[in-house]
């Protein structure tokens, strides 16, 4: 039995298999156990619940994924990997290994097939080359998914928690904010990783809302206002939103920011998830 966190053992396993480290598919491996643990512990996983993990890699943590006895459905993109996972996850039979790449399942067949329709929590180390994508199709299933705890860059981890105002806040703050509670739960220095990646990670946990904080009447309209107000950041949402959304001109904007009580010279990153859904509701009434 190997020790997944050992940087010795881990090349021993890689060699065993003629396995190198792929930086394309941003294979960098956990080897602190501390965060593996804050990992499972963050999602608040029970033997009942149903686990999707993505990109497992040499199964650390799927490894303790399954030691709580919830049925572990892990996608890994690299066939190389896959006899790795057989043997460390051999003790396992509540873990079913699928040979995919994430972004091209069908979440529809997944849930169904794997899941039975339940509920599905999330728990991840991300491939950090495709992060934003992964959760954003995750988001796009959320009556399937209960919470979503990954390990992302601390950049993009900040970037999903920024409020408005700051410089981290933007369309992606409000995607995700729309329809999770967002919350850093740990901080990951490179140093944690084998190989070692050129910055510090975070770990976040995305809890799936009952319903969003705010009330629009036109979701499709609400994110591609939200889309339009940070497409150019330097300029004020006058400029933004009409030199990027169709049939919406500089006179409108400056109409729905009056109507909502914000100066005509904002910009998108000083406007609130409420702001934002007052401007599209007005939009829906006034065009």
């Amino acid at each position: 039995m190997y020790k997944l966190t050992n940087p010795s053992e881990i090349k021993q396993l890689m060699n065993k298999y003629g396995k190198t480290f792929k930086k394309a598919l941003g294979q960098n491996f956990l080897i602190n156990e501390k965060v593996i643990d804050n990992i499972v512990a963050g999602s608040n996983i029970t033997q009942n619940d149903m686990v999707l993990e993505i990109g497992p890699g040499i199964g650390v943590l799927t490894f303790k994924l399954a030691q709580t006895g919830a049925r572990v459905v892990a996608v890994e993109i690299d066939s190389l990997l896959m006899p790795v996972l057989e043997e460390t996850l051999a003790e396992f039979d509540n873990v079913e290994i699928i040979n995919a790449d994430f972004m091209s399942i069908g979440m529809d067949k997944l849930i169904n097939e794997k899941f039975d329709e339940k509920k599905v929590k999330v728990a991840a180390n991300l491939p950090y080359y495709v992060t934003t994508p992964i959760i954003m199709k995750l988001l796009e299933y959320k009556d399937f998914v209960e919470s979503i705890t990954v390990m992302v860059q601390k950049e993009v981890a900040k970037r999903l928690v920024a409020q408005h105002n700051t410089s981290d806040y933007g369309a992606i703050s409000i995607a995700v904010q729309y329809r999770t509670k967002a919350e850093i739960i740990d901080m990951v220095p490179a140093a944690d990783f084998m190989p070692m990646p050129k910055v510090d990670s975070a770990v976040v946990r995305l809890t799936v809302l009952d319903k969003p904080p705010v009330k629009v009447s036109d979701e499709k309209l609400f994110f591609k206002i939200v889309k339009g107000g940070f497409a150019l950041r330097r300029k004020t949402l006058q400029n933004s939103l009409s030199g990027s959304v169709s049939g919406i001109s500089k006179e409108q904007v400056a109409e729905a920011l009056e109507y909502v009580g914000l100066s005509p010279t904002i910009r998108g990153e000083a406007l609130s998830l409420q702001n934002y859904a007052d401007i599209t509701d007005y939009f829906v009434k006034n065009i």
